[in-house]
Parts: structure tokens; C-alpha cells; sequence
């Protein structure tokens, strides 16, 4: 999926128009425009556009369905069948799961994982605030039922401030142990040829920031945290205090 684009792009380089693209790879035009954009396609810099009798118009005419059931041949790269998952997902996502599936298209594996590497990391910030037990007399009282009729009653939650640090600490430990398995996975993907330089440098300095289990400095882990996502440079060093 990730050489999609690069296909499309030869396309789009021989003179086919977005929507004959977005017909033959049975992805949206928005997808093709994105690729477009992100991949810097300029028709200038590449072949001259052909006449239009010379464009290969049998991949995609008006009303064409020729993209349903292909796997490769004339018309796509060898073993696509891109058009007949598309045409699956279409069937059975909502409008608004395809669109962001279509964009995902063009994040590579180590994009994605860091991508949940920060969600994991904001995460465990937000959490700070939510949980946050001010002192031991920080006690939280809820009405969690109420009768009337025959029966009169209420029913009370009482949560101490040691059950809220306890509950508190628990989640921090396994939001962690999430974020350490996210992090050792995206060092496994860099040692493939696709990682990048600007990938390599900002897990670094994110593996500086996060100890090991026995180790944990929860208030310095936090500021390192939010310092990293208010200030993403990747070849940035964070002094330690």
C-alpha cells in the first residue's frame, strides 16, 4: 500500500487525470490529491503531458468497472488488488471510516507507532490532571442512588484519598508499561532501511526521558513529557535537573 502512491504517481506524470487515478488504485480523489501534494508531483519537472489520443482511456472510461476484481495486469502493478478492498471497506464503513483510512495510506509503520507513542504519552499527562489526589483529606463523596415511592433511600460512594492515589499509581503503571512496549517496537522498526534521521534522533530522545519500571520519577517523567510534545525538534537534547 505504501508503493501505491509512487504507481500513481507515474500515472499522473503520463498525463492521467486525478479521477481516472482515483478509479484504477479504487481510492477517493481526495487521497489522489493528497498524494499529489505530499509527494510534490509536478508534471513540469517530469514528462510531458501526451495528447489525449495518445492517454490509455481503456483503464478508466466513463462507467467503467474494470478496477473491480483486478489483480494486476494492464491497468495496475503486479498483485494489486487495491480496488477490491476498497470496494469492500465501501460496503460496510461509514463514509467518515474510509476518509480516514485513505489518509492513513500514506503513513509508513514507524508513523503510525510513533503516532501512538504520543497519544500514549498525552495520555498519561492528561491523567496528572483528572486523577490528581490534592492531600489525604482529598475525599470524594457521590450519590449513586436515589429511591422513591414505597421505598425511600439513598445509596452513597465514599473514595478516599489513599483509594484515589492507590487507583491513580496502578494506571500510571500500566499506562507505562504501554508506552515502554510502544517505544521498544518503534526501536525494532528503525532498524529497517526505511527509518529516517529525523526518526531515529527524536526516539532517542525520548528513550533518555523514559526509565525503566524500577526507576520511575513520575514528576520528572511528566515535565520531560510535556516539554517533548510542546517542543517536538528532532535533534533537541532535554537537560535533566
Amino acid at each position: 500500500m505504501a508503493e501505491m502512491h509512487k504507481t500513481a504517481e507515474q500515472d499522473y506524470m503520463a498525463g492521467m487525470k486525478y479521477k481516472e487515478i482515483a478509479e484504477k488504485y479504487g481510492v477517493s480523489l481526495n487521497t489522489v490529491k493528497s498524494w499529489k501534494q505530499r509527494h510534490g508531483w509536478d508534471r513540469k519537472k517530469g514528462a510531458h503531458k501526451p495528447k489525449r489520443a495518445h492517454t490509455n482511456k481503456g483503464g478508466a472510461p466513463k462507467g467503467n468497472k474494470n478496477a473491480v476484481g483486478n489483480r494486476g495486469g494492464p491497468g495496475g502493478p503486479p498483485g494489486n488488488d487495491k480496488a477490491v478492498t476498497h470496494g469492500f471497506f465501501r460496503k460496510y464503513l461509514p463514509a467518515e471510516s474510509l476518509e480516514i483510512m485513505e489518509q492513513l495510506q500514506t503513513r509508513s509503520p514507524l508513523d503510525i507507532v510513533w503516532d501512538n507513542i504520543m497519544i500514549q504519552y498525552t495520555a498519561i499527562i492528561r491523567a496528572q490532571q483528572i486523577m490528581y489526589v490534592r492531600d489525604r483529606d482529598d475525599k470524594t463523596v457521590e450519590k449513586i442512588e436515589e429511591k422513591d415511592g414505597n421505598v425511600i433511600g439513598e445509596r452513597w460512594e465514599v473514595q478516599q484519598a489513599w483509594d484515589k492515589q492507590a487507583n491513580f499509581l496502578q494506571a500510571q503503571s500500566r499506562a507505562m508499561t504501554t508506552l515502554q512496549g510502544l517505544i521498544k517496537q518503534y526501536d525494532e522498526l528503525l532498524k529497517t532501511e526505511l527509518a529516517t534521521e529525523e526518526q531515529k534522533a527524536r526516539i532517542e530522545v525520548l528513550k533518555a526521558k523514559v526509565p525503566n519500571k524500577d526507576g520511575i520519577d513520575p514528576n520528572a517523567q511528566i515535565t520531560a513529557l510535556a516539554d517533548l510534545i510542546n517542543n517536538p525538534a528532532p535533534a533537541r537534547v532535554i537537560d535533566d535537573d
